[in-house]
């Protein structure tokens, strides 16, 4: 009776998984560490809201060694407050987020509104880089301002949209000779 308790209870202590061995197997599957529906991710710094993202969808790929990432495949909204309160928007129908570099690339019907300077991109495909918080894109590109509608293609910007380059551009422009 013994050695048969001994062997049970041997048997149950080697089927246990190492949390490595999940996550390579989960990575060699190419299935996510973890899944959520229904996001919703306030980010705050000393005690003010920075940005909310808000997700259908959200699958975490952040065992994979070399390039670890989010994917958001049924959408993604994303709320950015400046020091001010003022707000920038991002919409999009797909968003991939890179850890190791914080660049995300966000497409179908992308949509950066920035409601105080009444400034609206949209464009089917852009890049962010969180750390150097610019946005770009070479995809065609419409940039509605209070005075004009530009169109073009290859878009570059700071988030909030105030300070643009644009290229092969169409249309007419307002200018302030002042």
């Amino acid at each position: 009776m013994n050695i048969a308790t001994i062997f049970i209870v041997a048997m149950f202590f080697s089927c246990g998984n190492d949390i490595k061995e999940v996550q390579d197997f989960l990575a060699e599957k190419n299935l996510p560490i973890g899944a959520a529906k229904n996001v919703h991710l306030i980010h705050t710094d000393s005690g003010r809201v920075k940005t909310i993202l808000t997700a259908p969808v959200m699958h975490d790929f952040s065992n994979r060694d070399d390039h670890p990432y989010t994917l958001f495949p049924e959408g993604i909204r994303l709320v950015s407050f400046d020091d001010k309160g003022d707000s920038v928007i991002l919409t999009a129908g797909y968003s991939i987020t890179f850890s190791k570099t914080n660049i995300s690339e966000v497409k179908d019907s992308v949509s950066v509104v920035n409601p105080a300077a009444q400034t609206k991109l949209l464009t089917s495909q852009l890049f962010w880089d969180s750390n150097e918080h610019y946005i770009y894109t070479e995809k065609q590109f419409t940039l509605i301002t209070k005075l004009d509608t530009i169109n073009g293609k290859g878009f570059e910007s700071n988030e909030d949209l105030s300070k643009v380059i644009m290229k092969s551009i169409k249309g007419s422009i307002y200018v302030d000779e002042n």
